[in-house]
């Protein structure tokens, strides 16, 4: 059966759920599904914008039989042409060979690559600030690359003020049944989600995102439809403000985050003593993570949440423990900043943790190293507890220091 929703007068969202995949990109773990969006303007002219995964494709054509009554599309407009958002352009074009297929050069680059149709006689090759007029609905190109792919696009549509933002304020998890941000509890249901999607997928692309609002900070934005998640309507604030603050790599908040790989216990031990001792002090907010059990993706989002950070780990093999060295390998690509950092290195005949990690902090902008890094021999003496105390004075002291302001 159809599956569908008038979002404004004569635009209708037509997309669909996937809450069978497990991973998105065969990499980020979906505990619930992910929704594919994709919308069409019924109007003088028709014009669907961004298509689904393949996954979706059978309820994603009933959709459109249905709010088509058999009219002709004149408009198919790729603002991403990422295989979740173009898995259906050659079923498109196959049911309206007549259909103009709205892209920039790199849009038609990346279709030749991916799919083998011949689509050169639909080409309609678009740039910045182009507009395309429907009757009532007139669209204006922006082009947003690497937000998060080369080629990607948004549209404003100009009498309602609403925004096509392609990937951009999006999220991990369906949607369920509820489309708009005021018709659910987004905070408690998405917005996590939102910060774990843009970290890892956008994360790495800040400056872009910043040129994109550059771009849009004249216009009348009413309404943000990205490829993912709910529609926002009402607390567009919300997002934007997060947007802005996540691209510049600013913290939300002041708060620790404690990552620590452990073989056999003995750096788990140090690390939750650490999170006990900074607790007595009067630290709030603070995240405790094993790296070898908790997925690098939530660890990161963390991290573009909080304000500190703390890795400990042991030297393995001569170097540093797999799953950190896996982590911050992660970090460094996403273009991690802005943080302060405390290191706490393990090993038992010969260091090489400790060493390692102030390396890779210190090679991300502007990570300031933080209180006096040690290395425990194995585990963690009792005779030894100055120096853990010693850190969590000078952490505790640089978190509420900020925090007080």
């Amino acid at each position: 059966m159809y599956n569908v929703r008038e979002i404004s007068p004569q635009i209708y969202w037509i997309g669909g759920n996937d809450r069978r995949l497990e991973q998105f990109e065969n990499l980020f773990p979906l505990t619930n599904g992910v929704s594919y969006n994709s919308w069409l303007i019924l109007d003088e002219k028709t014009a669907i914008i961004d298509t689904v995964d393949d996954a979706v494709t059978d309820q994603y054509l009933e959709n459109i039989e249905h709010l088509m009554q058999g009219r002709e599309l004149d408009y198919l407009i790729i603002n991403h042409m990422e295989p979740d958002h173009c898995g259906n352009i050659e079923n498109l074009v196959r049911r309206y060979p007549d259909v103009k297929v709205v892209g920039n050069k790199k849009s038609f680059q990346l279709f030749d690559q991916f799919y083998n149709m011949d689509i050169t006689e639909n080409q309609m090759l678009v740039g910045e600030g182009d507009e395309i007029s429907l009757g009532n609905h007139n669209l204006k190109i922006i082009t947003a690359p690497m937000v998060h792919w080369p080629e990607v696009m948004m549209n404003y549509e100009t009498t309602k003020g609403i925004l096509f933002a392609a990937d951009a304020f999006g999220t991990f998890g369906a949607l369920t049944g509820n489309l708009f941000d005021d018709e659910v509890d987004y905070k408690n249901l998405y917005l996590d989600e939102s910060r774990r999607y843009y970290a890892n997928i956008v994360g790495k692309f800040g400056a872009q995102v910043q040129s994109v609002f550059r771009k849009i900070s004249s216009f009348k934005i009413n309404m943000i439809c990205s490829l993912h998640g709910p529609i926002f309507r009402s607390d567009l604030n919300l997002i934007l403000d997060l947007y802005d603050k996540w691209s510049k790599y600013e913290p939300e908040k002041e708060g620790v985050v404690i990552f620590y790989g452990s073989m056999y216990g003995n750096t788990a031990n140090t690390a939750d003593a650490l999170a006990n001792k900074l607790g007595q002090r009067g630290v709030k907010d603070i995240r405790v993570y094993d790296v070898s059990k908790t997925h690098p993706s939530y660890i990161i989002s963390d991290v573009w949440k909080y304000s500190h950070l703390v890795a400990a780990a042991p030297t393995y093999n001569m170097g540093l423990y797999y799953p950190m060295d896996n982590l911050l390998h992660e970090m460094a690509a996403l273009g991690v900043r802005n943080r302060k950092v405390a290191i706490i290195g393990n090993h038992s005949w010969a260091s090489a943790a400790q060493k390692i990690m102030t390396e890779r902090f210190s090679s991300m902008k502007n990570m300031e190293i933080i209180g006096e890094n040690f290395d425990i021999k194995s585990r963690l003496k009792d005779e030894e507890e100055q120096k853990l105390d010693d850190l969590a004075d000078v952490i505790a002291a640089s978190v509420l220091e900020k925090t007080e302001e």
